[in-house]
């Protein structure tokens, strides 16, 4: 099973994605579409200090009659954030996500965010993994 820093590793290379909490909405949006996320951390002087998903969106502005043009980041972000270590594998992500309900887990390494997980690559992980698994019991098998 693999370790959370080799998935990181083996996830294809794109930039990390930070919005300050001051920002407004209309901006992560756009920065979400723009960069093809789901989800982008929110940093405030180095720290990290809440995750804005899609699904904050939609239910804290969309629902509740907000606007994306006044309402800033940090009214809607999700905090305190759910964090994973380099350490940790594939099971812990999925038992935090499944707990907690959540589908992205920023990777902390000594206070520093080194990469994001969303459930995408912990199911891609475990289907390649799964994969891997099968030609090995095929070609055990066939010989």
């Amino acid at each position: 099973m693999n370790s959370v820093k080799m998935l990181i590793k083996n996830k294809r290379a794109s930039e990390l994605s930070f919005i300050s909490p001051e920002a407004k909405i209309i901006e992560a949006l756009r920065m979400m579409a723009e960069k093809n996320v789901g989800a982008l951390m929110v940093m405030q002087e180095g720290r990290l200090v809440g995750i804005l998903s899609e699904r904050d969106y939609a239910r804290k502005v969309a629902l509740l009659g907000r606007t994306s043009v006044e309402t800033p980041v940090s009214d809607i972000m999700a905090t305190p954030v759910l964090t994973v270590t380099p350490q940790q594998n594939r099971e812990d992500c999925m038992a935090l996500m499944t707990a907690h309900r959540v589908r992205h887990l920023p990777v902390v390494d000594n206070g520093r965010v080194v990469g994001i997980l969303s459930i995408g690559d912990i199911v891609k992980d475990a289907l390649m993994e799964q994969e891997a698994t099968i030609h090995h019991l095929e070609n055990y098998v066939n010989s």
